[in-house]
Parts: structure tokens; C-alpha cells; sequence
């Protein structure tokens, strides 16, 4: 069980998600909170120092600006959302919707 703080931080990942993905089944794949519908749209998880973001890697591809900009690590099909940084729920949001379609 991850401590009150990091629990809070990924419910609100979790909220984003869900508002977001309309129709799309909420699972655990690769021992993570995955959210699919014909096939896996996006994955997140807790990791020691971050909260892992799985879009793929064409969504990182095409956000990368915008990652930059918001001062996030990313690589081929993640993102790195440090514990100690504000969530930026926004570019979640846009992130999912672009995956949706």
C-alpha cells in the first residue's frame, strides 16, 4: 500500500482516466491500472521515485513538446511524473483524449 500522499497523487491520475475514457474497461494488465477498450489505450503505475505514465510511444512522440515544456522525463512509451512535482492533470487529459481516438 503506497503511503496517503503518492495514494492521492494516483487517484487523481486514476479520475483524470476515467472522465476521459469513456467506454473503456479499467484493468490490471502488466500488474498495472490499465484502461482498454479493443485493445490497451493507456497504463500507470506507482515506481519508487514517480508515477509511470504508459501512453505509447507514438503519444510520447507527439507530446514531446509539450513534455519538455512541462519539464517532464519521457522515453520510448513512458513518462516519468516525479512524486515532488504538482500533477499536471491537464496534459494528462490531453494525453488520453489523443489516445482515445
Amino acid at each position: 500500500m503506497q503511503e496517503e500522499e503518492i495514494r492521492s497523487q494516483l487517484q487523481s491520475v486514476r479520475q483524470v482516466l476515467i472522465d476521459r475514457l469513456p467506454g473503456a474497461a479499467e484493468k490490471i494488465s502488466w500488474s498495472m491500472p490499465t484502461y482498454w477498450k479493443g485493445h490497451n489505450i493507456i497504463h500507470f503505475a506507482a515506481q519508487k521515485k514517480h508515477i509511470g505514465l504508459y501512453p505509447g510511444p507514438e503519444a510520447v512522440e507527439y507530446f514531446s513538446e509539450k513534455l519538455d515544456q512541462a519539464g517532464l522525463k519521457y522515453s520510448k512509451g513512458s513518462i516519468r511524473i516525479p512524486y515532488s512535482e504538482d500533477l499536471p492533470l491537464e496534459l494528462i487529459a490531453e494525453i488520453a483524449d489523443w489516445c482515445m481516438k
